[in-house]
């Protein structure tokens, strides 16, 4: 591991730790049978508030060849909701940009091709950059031109020097994940064209703070973003926040619009100036935020003890993702406490999650084996998960949300 000791944004070396999660595995990390006689890595998870920029990161990095190895099994394709979403965002960035057969869209972390095949559909060139191969190459099965490396100035200069420049670069929850955050800004100005936009959504750290969810915070996630460290970091590489749109995706999300000219709208001055008033801009807005966080914990601890003390039993919903990760290495429950995990994502399915060592089932096994409670740790799709398994409560069978206050369902 490499440990950050100053700002990714800025580099002032002035840190203030907000939460010491210690030892956590790696979220997306799925184990196969043969690899259970080892030990699970883990690694540091702190989280902390530099003051220059106003940035809230980790402290460690761990490699990427081992944060996105090779079966990386994150398919965005497989959640009916996000699909939607991000089709939805494709059309509403034609709506802002007139783009033909002659233009480029190029998408940093493009996955399986999810939102690059709504621009290809309508005749618009396309070109993704993911570094896991199977996302990659399930997006170059789909037909949808994809550089499996991770979109970097170098992979941006390669793009560039073909003589074509992007009429939109677009990143879906990437520059949260993203460990070297000069040279990702690098990579949009090299590839962008001069009167190009950039369109990336992040999980909104406000929304984070507000629905407690302590759980957004894992290894993949170096940093959690606000319109104020947004606005400050483009704005030192030569890029404008110009419009930014408040989303319900990842528990709360920003779509922000940035372009090499200041025009900042409305809705990006009313943001900043909200964000001032609520302190966000301070350390003590983030100290409080830890405290509610050992508030949750206390109480879902309790909830949880009080169910097994009944002789019920209580799976897992929602495997391996980052937000589980955490939740069940913050919480230290594992297979003495729950009794397997299920997930609609084919990929994970008869795996064990990292450091829980829970066996991942098909969601159908709900229904079927009926445990008398699932805690749902995809908790930020609730509603859909719940009308999805309606056979499960239906049943008798109760859900367990855990943020952003724990109750059951």
């Amino acid at each position: 591991m490499t440990r950050i000791t100053g700002c990714r944004s800025s580099g002032d070396a002035t840190l203030e730790t907000i939460l010491d999660f210690g030892e956590s595995p790696l979220a997306d990390q799925l184990l196969d049978t043969s690899e259970l006689s080892g030990e699970d890595p883990k690694f540091p998870l702190e989280l902390v508030f530099a003051p220059s920029s106003t940035l809230v990161q980790i402290t460690e990095d761990v490699p990427p060849e081992i944060l996105y190895r090779g079966d990386y099994p994150y398919y965005t394709s497989v959640s009916p909701g996000l699909v939607d979403h991000f089709t939805k965002g494709a059309h509403q960035i034609m709506e802002r940009k007139e783009l033909d057969a002659s233009s480029l869209v190029v998408e940093a972390a493009s996955n399986d091709g999810y939102q690059l095949r709504v621009f290809k559909e309508r005749g618009i060139g396309v070109l993704g950059v993911d570094p896991a191969s199977g996302p990659a190459k399930a997006a170059e099965d789909a037909g949808v031109d994809t550089i499996c490396d991770f979109f970097s100035a170098d992979v941006a200069g390669s793009i560039a020097s073909r003589g074509k420049r992007a009429d939109v670069v677009t990143g879906n929850n990437v520059l949260n994940l993203v460990q070297d955050l000069a040279d990702f800004t690098r990579a949009v100005d090299e590839v962008l064209a001069p009167d190009g936009l950039v369109v990336l959504e992040v999980p909104y750290l406000v929304d984070t703070i507000d629905k407690c969810a302590f759980d957004n915070v894992f290894h993949q996630n170096t940093t959690y973003w606000t319109a104020t460290s947004l606005s400050r970091h483009f704005a030192r590489h030569g890029l404008h926040l110009n419009d930014a749109v408040r989303i319900p995706t990842f528990g709360g999300s920003l779509r922000v619009y940035l372009g090499r000219s200041p025009d900042p709208s409305p809705a990006v001055q009313a943001l900043l100036a909200e964000e001032h008033e609520r302190g966000v801009d301070t350390f003590a807005f983030y100290a409080a935020f830890a405290d509610r966080v050992a508030a949750i914990k206390a109480e879902l601890t309790e909830m949880i003890r009080d169910i097994r003390a009944r002789g019920d039993r209580i799976v897992a919903y929602g495997a391996a993702g980052g937000m589980a990760t955490t939740l069940l290495s913050y919480l230290d429950l594992d297979d003495s406490t729950l009794d397997y995990a299920v997930d609609i994502n084919p990929h994970k399915h008869g795996r064990y999650t990292s450091g829980s060592r829970l066996l991942i089932h098909p969601a159908e096994r709900l229904a079927e084996d009926r445990p008398d409670y699932a805690l749902l740790l995809a908790w930020n799709f609730a509603d859909e998960i719940m009308r999805q398994q309606s056979a499960y409560t239906d049943a008798g069978g109760r859900f367990i949300v855990p943020v952003p206050q724990p109750r059951i369902a």
